[in-house]
């Protein structure tokens, strides 16, 4: 399948967007959420089922379900591979380099593991217990195993039922239910890992933006987004309005809409992805769509985010790494640190992100079966009459 350039930039933007705010400089809080209450996180998640979903969907239509199903799980267990990799590299070598450091940032981090190391190991394997940074993989994984059967459902019997049951989790995530749910699992089980430890991310909530991506990707597929029709030039203007009036606020407001407790905050919540917030979002991808094909005549093809966008999990992996790397020697940012530490920090952290897209897709070439043969094919060079 020839790649899609425009979803490969905005994916490789999204990657830089979350590097720039896990990494502790003082450009993370000025660089988060740059468009509004709306993180780089939404628009991964969304693209990354936009992507599944219409890769498979091609898959399945192309040799059937049981060979899109096996896509699937083989892509999950490369997944789980590279987060259990993260998982053995933060028990090993940060938890060490931050205990010697005495990095309070680390240490925080990983306050669990360092008081039940044996439980947070295994709780870390089996998706459960999720230390900050490494949250979003295991909710990867997860839609990753449930995607085969919510897309062949889909296929086979449409996707009404699929969308109105995750309309009713996500209502339901805006409750304590998850946590109520996670406190019998203790119950019955003896598990030992705290529901704090469980990763800041919603599963209820941010599961209706992987279903609501697998969608788009599956009509993308079957070629039916491409002929949808416009939207209305009033709910343009509303999205516009409702955009502008989010953008500002958050710039003026800062990260949190109002400061202290308000139920505005919840409503604007990231971890259960609030209503104000998933309007914010919604407001922001409409709008894409709508101006999308004037936007890719007038805007410049930038190779460097397509580049990180076509090896996005090796990369996401990647700045994992030097985050945390950047934890242990340096710790938080703090208005003491002199800015041209954080200028080399952002700099070689983002090469390091360049280079790994690289290498990855040049393995990827070298072991694709179809670069083989051509290679193989290539007639040799004539020998010189010299």
């Amino acid at each position: 399948m020839n790649r899609l350039w425009d979803l490969d930039m905005l994916r490789g933007l999204m990657l830089i967007l979350m590097f720039v705010t896990h990494l502790p400089t003082r450009f993370s809080s000025m660089l988060s959420q740059p468009f509004g209450f709306v993180s780089a996180a939404e628009g991964f998640v969304m693209l990354s089922a936009f992507m599944a979903g219409m890769v498979y969907t091609g898959k399945g239509l192309r040799d059937g379900i049981p060979a899109m199903r096996n896509a699937f799980i083989a892509r999950a267990l490369k997944i789980y591979a590279c987060h259990a990799a993260m998982l053995l590299f933060l028990f090993s070598v940060i938890a060490t380099v931050g205990l010697l450091r005495d990095q309070h940032a680390l240490t925080n981090l990983l306050g669990f593991y360092l008081s039940q190391p044996l439980a947070g190991l295994w709780g870390g394997l089996l998706l459960i217990y999720n230390p900050p940074l490494l949250d979003i993989l295991p909710l990867y994984i997860m839609f990753m195993l449930l995607s085969p059967l919510i897309l062949e459902y889909g296929l086979r019997r449409g996707w009404q039922g699929i969308f109105a049951l995750s309309i009713a989790l996500w209502i339901m995530a805006q409750t304590q239910i998850s946590e109520t749910l996670y406190m019998v699992f203790v119950i019955l089980t003896d598990f030992q890992v705290p529901y704090r430890e469980t990763g800041s991310f919603e599963t209820y909530a941010w599961q209706f933006l992987w279903v609501l991506g697998l969608w788009m990707g599956a009509k993308m597929a079957k070629g039916e987004l491409k002929n949808r029709k416009p939207f209305p030039t009033a709910l343009i203007a509303v999205c516009v309005v409702y955009a502008a009036v989010m953008l500002v606020w958050r710039y003026v407001a800062g990260q949190v809409p109002i400061h202290g407790d308000s139920i505005i905050n919840h409503l604007f919540d990231k971890w259960h992805l609030g209503p104000f917030r998933l309007i914010n979002f919604f407001a922001m991808v409409i709008l894409i769509m709508h101006f999308g094909d004037r936007l890719k005549e007038r805007i410049p093809r930038i190779g460097v985010l397509e580049t990180l966008g076509a090896a996005s999990l090796p990369v996401f992996c990647a700045h994992l790494v030097v985050v945390l790397l950047a934890l242990s020697f340096y710790g938080e940012s703090t208005p003491d640190r002199g800015i041209m530490v954080d200028v080399m920090l952002m700099a070689a952290g983002l090469a390091i992100l360049y280079v790994t897209a690289v290498i990855t897709l040049m393995i990827d070439k070298e072991s694709n079966p179809k670069h083989r043969a051509k290679m193989q094919a290539a007639p040799a060079s004539k020998p010189s009459s010299n």
